[in-house]
């Protein structure tokens, strides 16, 4: 991992829309050594997916809810039937399993409470939980999917 991967990896991350010749640019390189050191980066796990990210708003999904779950049960065939119930629900877009206090968070987002109130309907259904509760998000401050990536120098 070089500055030019760096590079390459902030222009993708930062809008991965363009061309090889725009991203090339923005990375100060020529374009067929960007697109190899692109598909060395993929192929070394640097790169995930390269996705276009929607606009909640425009979609109609104007609520964020962090849930937070516990449960009494942690053996392998409860988390499966939990593992595999939250990831059928679209709405559910991020699921972490934590330590402290709660067992589970997830980030859930819908257009509003009564469509929220459905998702929770769903979701006690997956699996036997002992809690549930939620916090919702008045206001987004920041959201970003840029990662640091200053660690990588060492």
């Amino acid at each position: 991992m070089d500055s030019i991967d760096r590079r390459i990896l902030n222009a993708l991350q930062s809008d991965c829309s363009g061309s090889i010749a725009d991203i090339a640019d923005r990375a100060g390189v020529s374009q067929t050594p960007c697109w190899r050191r692109i598909k060395k980066l993929e192929e070394a796990g640097y790169i995930d997916k390269r996705v276009a990210l929607l606009n909640p708003k425009s979609l109609n999904l104007t609520m964020t809810a962090y849930v937070m779950v516990k449960t009494a049960h942690h053996d392998d065939a409860w988390l499966k039937r939990f593992s595999d119930g939250v990831q059928s629900i679209p709405e559910i877009v991020e699921i972490h399993r934590m330590a402290g206090d709660i067992d589970y968070l997830l980030k859930v987002v819908a257009g509003d409470m009564a469509e929220y109130d459905t998702i929770y309907k769903r979701l006690i259904k997956v699996a036997e939980l002992s809690d549930v509760s939620a916090s919702f998000s008045m206001e987004c401050i920041k959201t970003t999917t840029e990662l640091p990536l200053d660690r990588l120098q060492r």
